[in-house]
């Protein structure tokens, strides 16, 4: 798909079940899960985005809150949404909330899409160290339980905390 001069983009904070139910579809969508029920997402202590090209769910991102740092989850855009700025936008909001936040740094696990993290900065690291830093998000303990966690390839970026807020 081609965006063209009409196309509308809208980035928004995901709220209530209707938009976890948004989340989940677009997490089934791309494969990410193969079954719904699977799907750790939750709004109590994450905060997610949805977003939306002309008015209809095309991508999500996710942001698993632990003590000083986040974990990104779910981070991803529907085929025929991708190459449009999407994915950038949507990262870009998660590490832009994570540094509000005063995280430290940011984790993810991709076994696949690390030459688009790297971009941002994200570094390869063992699942162990994101575990470590966030051993009560959803996602990790999800990952330990059905244990998928050995398999995952972790990544981490430092976050630099803005002078308000303490920081160097």
């Amino acid at each position: 798909m081609t965006l063209d001069t009409d196309t509308h983009i809208k980035l928004r904070q995901a709220e209530g079940e209707t938009d976890l139910d948004t989340l989940r579809d677009l997490i089934l969508a791309v494969g990410l899960s193969s079954e719904r029920g699977a799907i750790t997402a939750t709004l109590d202590g994450s905060t997610y985005w949805i977003a939306e090209l002309d008015g209809v769910p095309a991508g999500c991102i996710g942001l698993e809150h632990g003590k000083g740092a986040s974990l990104i989850r779910s981070a991803t855009v529907l085929p025929h949404a991708r190459r449009q700025g999407l994915g950038r936008a949507l990262a870009t909001s998660a590490l832009t909330q994570a540094t509000l936040r005063g995280d430290q740094a940011v984790y993810l696990f991709s076994s696949d899409a690390g030459p688009f993290w790297e971009q941002f900065g994200f570094t390869q690291v063992p699942p162990e160290t994101v575990a470590a830093a966030l051993p009560d998000t959803p996602q990790v303990r999800s990952g330990e339980c059905r244990g998928w966690l050995k398999d995952e390839v972790g990544w981490v970026r430092s976050l630099t905390v803005p002078s308000w807020q303490g920081g160097a």
